[in-house]
């Protein structure tokens, strides 16, 4: 209810915005670059749409002008022969800008790769169909072409609509009407966006549509009326802060692997959560979490098909916790029963348990768990705060890296320049501003506390050079803060990458500590290491084909880490990514480059949320949580190296003792091959650790993919990866110690589910679901 009242509050005072000041991003300077793009120094990476002839009066029809600002300058790259699209590419990054007023549109908007659709959030824009509409959806992230997307939906990256009032209610009521179809995959982000749809039993409109997709975030959201305010199935997603308003069903569910909801608000609609897609014998329906959330004035909150002989066995699996229901006849209606409504539903739990043990008997109602004090705030809810975006602050107060005199070239060395606008700009009580750009640096640059950072369009640090090539004595690229030093940092809308072998770097390095209740925070900050044009890591260095492992494509020490002397962390749709493919490639085909770490979490107080992450793809481990306590996490998702066992881990690396690092050697020795492959989390000595949805995936067996093909009785024709999460694990002796609970663990091509000291509590095959396996609950 917040963010209506702000959502509100913007339209209506847009006003009262002081003449000549307004949203910095529409009157800074905009000198971004775009260095690999064929267009060259004439590329323009903002792009207001007015300056391509859209009026915004409310008349005018603005398509034409609108897709002609999204086509500007070469960024359309040549999709596969056949679909005719466009194909993924990182050279043409692009912040296309809606001033406040409202553009009438008569078929789709359709954004390229690297899109991002922004309005002003003090004043929103209104893009609105005219009645004669005609196409799929008002905004259209990845057409079909021939029965065939533009991209694939699983590779769409580096994409954000915010700041926009999306608006169907011209079309007739009884003619379909979808919004936003947004099949989208990691580093996407939906924020701030209000959607408008015809009211009543006869509407058949929808605000977002997704039906495939790996994954993505959405926040600051908010739907009136329409059949369902979203309709959508993909692999994992994380939600946040959702609003509904006269749906006839607010959220329809067609499909999952699992999915996260934090902070839902649904009033006055018919169903809040129907996820009975398939009934009780074909439920398609993976898992769902809600959390902190009130459902009002709805007669039926979830409609859910899960009985006690249903199939797959555990399809359909549910967790309800801190949900308050007022004026709701029914809270959960089943085949077979139901849970009455008008109550605040501490924790509901359908689907398979398990405890440190084994299977575990789930009562209902089950016991919530115990959440630390910390991670919370308002009334018992966890702490969540949306993206700063600075919108009441005046633009002189952005100190602009280029105008400072970085080049964001590629080639040139801009160390200096950026230490130096970094540490005047944070002592002036200033935002620093990175023109879009790729920026080359070849020693360790340090953010102190204080400093506020934003990106436009996702510019990168380039890490470079023999400082970051010692795997032995490795080195930081971002530093922020320096042990014991305490305050407050904001980043957000930027990548830290490495160019060529960087074995010796931590791409990001967190050493500040900042108080439970004022976190710092990291949004839309990003690593991705090979794959991208720049990176001299690309499918022509690192062929799958070559004899492996190559020197020169062993390209990081870590993604990230967050030191003992680090706490008060929020970090909201990070994805930390060592390529699997080359981005820049028309087929995306595979490539081998190594990276040694995910992510990894020693900070000794914690008080650390992530919201919304992602780490795939490095050889040890991608979530490592050692010695620390009060977590939240949730929906985390990995992939294990697609390379593995044939390059078993730890290859190209050797086990650091001082890093935590799992000892392969001593835990796999006399286990199959496949034991000496990734963890996608490993927890030690640690407390309080609070996971609400989790997936760890194995796609690949040295690139092939019968590790997620299926025989007839729901197990994989082949041993792909005996475990992938491990609890006081992994090291030469199992440790005991850490209070690790869990909604919603999913997996594939695992057959081990959770392996808790050393040993298995839970298989694959007793969990399968419709395509990954399923344990709605878990604690140690």
């Amino acid at each position: 209810m917040k963010f209506l009242q702000r959502a509100v509050a913007c339209i209506c005072l847009a006003s009262q915005v002081v003449l000549g000041q307004g949203y910095f991003l529409e009157r800074i300077k905009h000198q971004g670059l775009a260095p690999f793009n064929p267009g060259g120094a004439g590329y323009n990476v903002f792009i207001n749409v007015k300056r391509f002839g859209a009026k915004g009066d409310g008349v005018t029809d603005d398509t034409v002008a609108i897709n002609a600002a999204i086509r500007q300058g070469a960024r359309c790259v040549a999709g596969p022969a056949n679909n005719g699209g466009c194909a993924s590419s990182t050279t043409s990054p692009a912040i296309v800008y809606f001033p406040a007023g409202t553009y009438i549109i008569s078929s789709p908007i359709i954004p390229y790769y690297m899109t991002n659709l922004h309005g002003d959030p003090s004043n929103l824009a209104v893009i609105k169909a005219s009645p004669n509409f005609k196409g799929a959806a008002l905004v259209d992230a990845d057409p079909y072409d021939s029965e065939v997307q533009d991209y694939g939906s699983t590779n769409v990256f580096y994409r954000q609509v915010r700041n926009l009032i999306i608006d169907t209610t011209s079309i007739p009521a009884n003619q379909g009407a979808t919004g936003l179809h947004w099949p989208t995959a990691q580093a996407t982000s939906l924020q701030n966006v209000v959607f408008k749809m015809a009211e009543g039993a006869a509407s058949q409109h929808t605000g977002v549509f997704i039906e495939n997709g790996s994954g993505g975030f959405m926040t600051d959201l908010v739907f009136y009326g329409g059949k369902t305010g979203m309709t959508v199935g993909s692999q994992q997603f994380t939600t946040r802060n959702l609003t509904f308003f006269n749906s006839q069903t607010a959220i329809f569910q067609i499909w999952d692997w699992s999915w996260t909801y934090m902070g839902l608000s649904i009033n006055n609609c018919g169903i809040g959560l129907d996820l009975s897609t398939g009934g009780s014998q074909n439920q398609a329906v993976g898992s769902v979490v809600v959390i902190d959330s009130h459902i009002s004035n709805t007669p039926i909150a979830f409609k859910h098909a899960r009985t006690a002989d249903s199939s797959p066995k555990t399809g359909g699996s549910l967790v309800l916790e801190n949900v308050l229901l007022t004026n709701v006849a029914v809270a959960v209606q089943q085949p077979t029963a139901q849970l009455d409504g008008n109550q605040l539903i501490t924790s509901f739990v359908s689907g398979h348990a398990y405890d440190s043990k084994g299977p575990a008997i789930l009562p209902n109602p089950t016991r919530p768990y115990n959440r630390p004090g910390s991670l919370l705030h308002g009334a018992g809810n966890y702490y969540t705060r949306s993206k700063p975006q600075y919108d009441t602050v005046p633009t002189l107060q952005f100190v602009s890296v280029r105008d400072a005199g970085a080049k964001g070239d590629a080639v040139t060395d801009d160390s200096a320049v950026l230490q130096s606008v970094i540490d005047s700009a944070t002592a002036a009580g200033k935002i620093v501003f990175f023109d879009n750009g790729m920026y080359k640096v070849t020693k360790t640059i340090k953010i102190p506390a204080g400093a506020k950072i934003v990106g436009e369009a996702y510019p990168v640090i380039l890490a470079s050079g023999a400082f970051f090539q010692n795997m032995q004595a490795p080195v930081p690229v971002v530093q922020v803060g320096a042990a014991g030093e305490s305050g407050h940092v904001e980043w957000s809308d930027m990548v830290i990458s490495s160019q060529g072998p960087c074995a010796g770097a931590i791409l990001i390095q967190w050493n500040l500590s900042s108080p439970p209740n004022a976190p710092s925070g990291m949004w839309d900050v990003h690593t991705r290491i090979g794959g991208f044009a720049g990176s001299q890591l690309s499918i022509t260095d690192c062929p799958v084909d070559a004899p492996q492992p190559q020197q020169k494509c062993i390209a990081a020490f870590q993604s990230m880490e967050i030191t003992p002397s680090a706490s008060g962390l929020y970090m909201e749709n990070v994805w930390l990514w060592s390529a699997d493919h080359d981005i820049e490639e028309v087929k995306n085909r595979q490539i081998t480059v190594y990276s040694g770490r995910g992510l990894s979490i020693s900070s000794t107080v914690g008080n650390i949320w992530l919201i919304g992450t992602s780490v795939e793809h490095h050889v040890f481990y991608q979530y490592q949580l050692t010695n620390t306590q009060n977590i939240f996490m949730g929906f985390i998702q990995t992939e294990s190296p697609y390379y593995q066992p044939v390059s078993f881990a730890p290859t190209p690396f050797t086990t650091i003792a001082e890093q935590n690092d799992p000892d392969f050697g001593v835990y796999c020795k006399d286990k199959d091959v496949t034991c000496n492959e990734a963890w996608g989390a490993r927890i030690v000595n640690s407390k309080n650790i609070m996971i609400y949805g989790a997936g760890f995936y194995q796609f690949f067996n040295n690139y092939r993919t019968k590790c997620t093909e299926h025989s007839g009785n729901g197990v994989y024709s082949a041993n792909c990866q005996t475990q992938i999460f491990g609890i006081d694990t992994g090291g030469p002796t199992p440790t005991s110690g850490s209070s690790v609970y869990v909604y919603a663990l999913n997996t594939v091509g695992v057959v081990s589910m959770i392996e808790f000291q050393g040993n298995s509590i839970a298989k694959q095959e007793d969990n399968t679901n419709g395509y990954a396996e399923t344990i709605i609950m878990f604690s140690t």
